[in-house]
């Protein structure tokens, strides 16, 4: 009696996971990373090509920040739906670039999170001052508005 009970069980256990779907996580909408800076990437296409806009809270620059214009790539082969991605944001008001590499999340509770690291350099006068034109950081983006 037993052996067609741990039959039955199996087989709705192997049915039920059948069922249950991976929820995606999509780059293409309004993100907030955890310094207050936003951005908004337009749709992903065909080949993982997107571009966007970029608005930093934070520079080291006495200049007025500005939108600033970004484009990337998304690796599109990721099975699962939760993809790597890499993207640059050339700075409208100063002489630096900065270069985001990351992976798009769907979290337990089914919140889209973007986990990026940066490196930004900026350009100095000359090679001496190469050793400060290096930054590098991570970031967390959540989604301003849901998909």
């Amino acid at each position: 009696m037993e052996q067609p009970t741990l039959f039955l069980l199996v087989l709705c256990l192997a049915l039920g996971a059948h069922g249950l779907s991976v929820e995606k996580c999509n780059l293409t909408g309004r993100w907030k990373n955890d310094l207050g800076s936003n951005m908004t990437i337009s749709a992903v296409d065909e080949k993982g090509n997107f571009t966007g806009s970029y608005n930093t809270s934070v520079a080291d620059t006495p200049n007025k920040i500005q939108l600033s214009p970004l484009v990337g790539f998304q690796h599109l082969t990721n099975p699962i739906g939760q993809p790597t991605f890499g993207f640059t944001v050339n700075w409208t008001f100063s002489d630096s670039i900065t270069v985001f590499t990351g992976q798009c999340f769907v979290d337990k509770n089914g919140k889209e999170v973007l986990k990026t690291m940066w490196l930004l350099r900026s350009r100095v006068d000359n090679i001496e001052n190469d050793w400060k034109a290096t930054r590098v950081g991570t970031n967390e983006f959540t989604r301003l508005e849901p998909q």
